[in-house]
C-alpha cells in the first residue's frame, strides 16, 4: 500500500521536534530513516521544504535555494539589512559585509534605514546621496521611522509572500520594526508558549513567522555577524560584485584581481566615478583580508 505523504515546511524546531506547516495545519514531527541517522545538524532545519507521514515523521527533504548557518535556517529569499539614521550612526563596512553575505548565500538584499524622523531635511539629503551608490548595483533602498509608522508599508509591500531575514546591529529598531509588520506578534508569543507547555522543549531554533499578508519573517537574533563568508579565491569575490561587470572593455589581464594590475579597467571606472569609492574601498579591504588570513594558506589568490 501507498503510504501518503504531506508537503509542508518546517517553521520551527524545538530540541529534535520540527514544526511543519501545510498552509492549513501545523504537525509536530520527528526524524526517520536516514534523516534521523546522518547525525548533522543541517540535515533537516527551518525554512525546509519536506513531506511527512500521516503519523508525524518527516522522510523527504526538497533541494534548497539556499542555507546560512548563523542563524541556521534554509530557503531565504530576502535579506533586510537594517541600520539607523542616527544614534548609532551607519557603519558602512559592515552594511557593505552584510550585503557580501546575503548575495553570498543567494539572498536579495534589501536595506532599510529606521529613526530617519531625527534628521533634518539636509542631513537627510546628505544620508541618501551617502548610500546612492545602492541604487546603482540594483539594492532597493528604504527610509522609514517606526516612530511615525512612516514608510513601513512601502517594505511590507515588497517582502509579502516572501521569507525575509533581519540583519544589522542592535539598538536600531529590528524588534520595532518586526512587531509592526508582524500585526501579531502577542498572539504568536502565547501559542509558543502554549505549545512549549511549562518547559517542555524548552531550547528553541529560528523560528519562521507567519504574516497576515502572506510569505514569513524569521524570529532570531542572528545574521549580524561581522564574519566574512567562506570565499575561496579572488575570483569568487569579484564574482559577489555586480558592479565588476561592463561590456564595453576589458581588463588587459584575464586574472586581473584589480588592486595593483595595469590596465585595470575596475579603477577606471572608478575613478570615472562608475563605480563606487565605497564599494571599491570595501572591496580592497575584503581582498587583502582574505589574501592575508586565508587565501595564503592555499595559494590561490
Amino acid at each position: 500500500m501507498n503510504r501518503i505523504l504531506i508537503k509542508g515546511r518546517i517553521i520551527n524546531k524545538i530540541q529534535g521536534f520540527y514544526y511543519v506547516d501545510d498552509g492549513t495545519k501545523e504537525y509536530e514531527c520527528r526524524l526517520r530513516g536516514v534523516l534521523k541517522r546522518k547525525d548533522k545538524k543541517d540535515n533537516c532545519v527551518v525554512g525546509d521544504y519536506v513531506e511527512i507521514t500521516e503519523d508525524n515523521f518527516i522522510m523527504n527533504v526538497f533541494e534548497r535555494k539556499n542555507i546560512i548557518n548563523r542563524p541556521l535556517v534554509a530557503n531565504i529569499d530576502y535579506l533586510v539589512i537594517q541600520f539607523a539614521a542616527k544614534d548609532p550612526e551607519i557603519e558602512l563596512d559592515r552594511l557593505n559585509n552584510l550585503i557580501l553575505n546575503s548575495i553570498y548565500h543567494k539572498i536579495s538584499p534589501i536595506v532599510v534605514i529606521n529613526k530617519i524622523d531625527l534628521l533634518s531635511d539636509e542631513e537627510k539629503n546628505d544620508l541618501k546621496e551617502k548610500l546612492s551608490y545602492l541604487e546603482k548595483i540594483n539594492i532597493p533602498l528604504f527610509f522609514v521611522s517606526t516612530i511615525k509608522n512612516e514608510n513601513i508599508d512601502a517594505v511590507k509591500n515588497i517582502i509579502k509572500g516572501k521569507t525575509t531575514a533581519f540583519g544589522g546591529p542592535s539598538g536600531v529598531g529590528k524588534s520595532s520594526i518586526l512587531n509592526i509588520i508582524q500585526n501579531k506578534k502577542e498572539l504568536l508569543v502565547g501559542e509558543t508558549s502554549k505549545r512549549l507547555k511549562a518547559g517542555k522543549h524548552t531550547t528553541r531554533d529560528s523560528n519562521l513567522i507567519a504574516l497576515s499578508e502572506g510569505g514569513y519573517v524569521i524570529d532570531t537574533p542572528g545574521f549580524s555577524s561581522l564574519e566574512l563568508p567562506p570565499i575561496e579565491d579572488a575570483q569568487e569575490l569579484v564574482s559577489l560584485f555586480e558592479e565588476f561587470t561592463f561590456d564595453d572593455g576589458y581588463c588587459k589581464f584575464l586574472d586581473c584581481h584589480h588592486i595593483n594590475e595595469p590596465g585595470c579597467i575596475i579603477k577606471e571606472k572608478v575613478a570615472e566615478g562608475k563605480i563606487s569609492k565605497i564599494r571599491y574601498d570595501f572591496y580592497k579591504k575584503v581582498y587583502e583580508k582574505l589574501k592575508n588570513e586565508r587565501w595564503n594558506r592555499y595559494e590561490k589568490y
